[in-house]
């Protein structure tokens, strides 16, 4: 695999990673050598995730709220400073996929979260915030109905066996706020 970079537009290109994959015979792990984390830095606000639950889930499909069940599996990554979220969940009329990556980053304190649903295939804009008071909240903006609006994730109710999940829209600058995917998760391991 090589990546390259272009300064004119795609006519020259200068490679600056090369990597060369071999099939090994079992995983090999290594790990980077932990960085001491500053007291209270934000880097473990997602450990409550960790683990498998059980979700209900209402979603906002134009008009319509539909509710599917399902699972939501979350493993950990880089000692906790990232996670991978795997959600499968589905009705008698509707499947879905997704998979969300949480990247902490301790320059500035926040947490990322881009999200692919399996349907499109698709990454959405990453969003950006961060932990107060017990509750996570990242915003973005992105496209929704036609036009760009800002989207808002919520993490609440958080006990070491459920929480609480929604996402909203606002199409005016965050006066006011739209639901519309709101999920109960409680664990099951």
């Amino acid at each position: 695999m090589e990546i390259a970079f272009s300064n004119d537009g795609g006519t020259t290109w200068e490679t600056n990673w090369k990597m060369t994959f071999t099939r090994a015979a079992s995983p090999v792990r290594r790990s980077v050598a932990p960085v001491a984390p500053a007291a209270n830095d934000g880097r473990h606000d997602f450990d409550f995730n960790f683990g498998t639950w059980r979700t209900h889930i209402r979603t906002l499909d134009g008009a319509t709220w539909s509710r599917l069940e399902g699972t939501v599996t979350v493993r950990k990554i880089w000692g906790g400073r990232a996670s991978m979220e795997e959600i499968v969940a589905g009705n008698a009329g509707t499947h879905f996929e997704g998979l969300t990556l949480f990247l902490y980053n301790p320059q500035s304190h926040q947490w990322t979260q881009t999200f692919a649903d399996a349907g499109d295939g698709k990454l959405t804009p990453s969003m950006y915030g961060a932990f107060k008071d017990g509750r996570g909240e990242l915003i973005a903006q992105e496209p929704y109905n036609g036009k760009m609006a800002l989207v808002h994730d919520v993490w609440s109710n958080i006990t070491p066996n459920a929480h609480h999940f929604e996402e909203s829209f606002s199409s005016d600058g965050g006066k006011s706020w739209q639901p519309d995917f709101i999920a109960s998760l409680t664990r099951l391991h």
